[in-house]
């Protein structure tokens, strides 16, 4: 059984300085830095995503500083790099034939957003018959508001990975997962 780690849009602009920076991606940053190396000496195949925003979202847009990829997780040589323009890393990419073509069964994911990109491709992966892990405390989340309720991002990010360990993923911390890896 071969496992593959999916990083998904560490980039820029999620962090201080960006143009939608989330609640606490320094630290998010830092557990997918730990879990892409122990991805890497445990070998792992690695995938990266970056996100090409194409419509009017005024952030990861090509070309400018805020759509590079995070110096936590850098691509390495021999890793693949799978750039989407949707929330579902798996839509109009080729990534499922990357994934299928390694022999890849599993998944371990992490990224940014929780809510948004990381929701939208683990439920994708596990709809396509992938197992799918998801290291908790390597994905980062934004506030967000409805109708006038206020939800702070740390609220938004336990909730949706909630959501998705109740039948999607396991959830795990890096802690977790590196011991598993080591």
């Amino acid at each position: 059984m071969t496992t593959a780690l999916v990083v998904v849009d560490v980039q820029q602009d999620y962090f201080p300085g960006g143009a939608f920076p989330l609640v606490a991606p320094e630290e998010a940053a830092q557990a997918a830095g730990r879990v892409l190396a122990a991805a890497r000496e445990a070998g792992l195949v690695v995938v990266h995503v970056q996100h090409h925003s194409v419509d009017e979202t005024p952030f990861l847009r090509p070309g400018t500083p805020g759509c590079a990829i995070h110096p936590a997780v850098t691509p390495g040589p021999g890793e693949a790099l799978v750039v989407k323009h949707a929330p579902n890393s798996f839509l109009g990419t080729g990534l499922e034939e990357l994934l299928r073509e390694r022999g890849v069964e599993d998944l371990v994911v992490v990224g940014m957003m929780t809510s948004m990109c990381v929701d939208s491709t683990v439920r994708s992966a596990a709809e396509r018959g992938f197992g799918v892990t998801v290291v908790a405390d390597a994905c980062a989340a934004p506030d967000l508001e409805l109708a006038g309720v206020q939800v702070p991002g740390a609220v938004v990010h336990t909730a949706f990975l909630a959501a998705l360990g109740s039948g999607f993923a396991r959830v795990v911390t890096s802690d977790e997962l590196t011991g598993e890896l080591g």
